[in-house]
C-alpha cells in the first residue's frame, strides 16, 4: 500500500502527479479515487469511473523537475549528473548545496548522498523547495532559509553552488570543505565563470580546477532520416575543483 504521498497516475494519453488520501481527481478520461488509489502498492492500477485504467508509480527524482512546483528554472538533469558524476557525490557524503531555487539538485542529491543541506536566500524560494523536498520524502535533506556566507557548520564533502557567485562564495565554499573533498558550481554566463575560475585556481591551484561546458543534442528521428535536433543544446558551464 502506497499511501498519502505524491504519485503519478499514468494513463494511456495522460499523466498527473497528485497527493493520494481523500477525494477524487476529475479527469477528461473519468473520476479518480485517490484514496483507492492510496490502497495500491506501486505497478498495481486504478480505475476511473468510466474504466479507465491509471497506473499508480513512485515518482523519481526527475519526475520533480517536470512537475514539481518551480520559482525559476531549475538546473538540467544532464547538468546535475555532471556535477553528481565530476565530484563521486556518494553515501558517505555530506553536501552542501547553495541556490536551492526550486529544490530539484537538492532532490536528486539527496537520493545519493547521505545528507544534504541546501541554503535559498529566499525566503520564498526557500519554501517552495521544501515542500517539493517534502513531497519527495527526503529526510536527510535540510532545507534553509540563509545565505551560504552564514553557513558555518563544516565539514563538507561537496559544497555545490548554483547562484549569482562573487569570489567571497568560492573563498567560503573552500573553507567548508574536507581535505579531498570538491567544490562544484554551475554557471550559466562565460563572465561569472571565469569569475569562478579565477577565485577557485587561487585557493585550488591551478591543476585541480576544470571547467566543462554542457552540451545535449536530443535524437530526432522522421521518414526521411535520423539527425540531431537543431535546438541548441547548450545549458552553462560547470567548474569542479578538488581541496587537496
Amino acid at each position: 500500500m502506497i499511501g498519502p504521498e505524491r504519485v503519478i497516475l499514468r494513463g494511456e494519453s495522460r499523466e498527473y502527479f497528485v497527493r493520494l488520501g481523500e477525494g477524487k481527481l476529475s479527469t477528461d478520461m473519468g473520476m479518480i479515487d485517490l484514496e483507492a488509489a492510496a490502497l495500491c502498492e506501486e505497478g498495481e492500477t486504478v480505475v476511473t469511473h468510466l474504466g479507465k485504467e491509471f497506473t499508480v508509480i513512485r515518482p523519481k527524482a526527475g519526475d520533480y523537475f517536470s512537475h514539481g512546483k518551480r520559482t525559476g528554472a531549475p538546473m538540467m538533469p544532464k547538468d546535475i549528473g555532471i556535477v553528481m558524476a565530476y565530484t563521486g557525490m556518494c553515501s558517505r557524503d555530506r553536501v552542501l548545496d547553495a541556490g536551492t531555487g526550486s529544490g530539484i539538485a537538492a532532490i536528486y542529491f539527496g537520493g545519493c548522498a547521505r545528507e544534504v543541506v541546501t541554503c535559498e536566500v529566499r525566503d520564498d524560494f526557500s519554501k517552495v523547495a521544501g515542500a517539493n523536498i517534502s513531497d519527495a520524502g527526503l529526510s536527510n535533506v535540510e532545507c534553509r532559509a540563509c545565505d551560504i556566507l552564514e553557513v558555518i557548520d563544516g565539514p563538507y564533502d561537496v559544497v555545490h553552488l548554483d547562484m549569482q557567485i562573487e569570489p567571497c562564495h568560492v573563498e567560503h565554499a573552500y573553507s567548508l570543505l574536507k581535505r579531498g573533498g570538491y567544490f562544484a558550481s554551475y554557471t550559466p554566463f562565460l563572465e561569472q565563470t571565469f569569475t569562478v575560475i579565477d577565485a577557485a585556481e587561487q585557493l585550488f591551484g591551478k591543476e585541480h580546477v576544470q571547467t566543462v561546458e554542457i552540451l545535449e543534442r536530443e535524437l530526432t528521428r522522421s521518414a526521411r532520416g535520423t539527425r540531431p535536433s537543431t535546438r541548441v543544446g547548450h545549458t552553462g558551464y560547470i567548474t569542479v575543483a578538488r581541496k587537496i
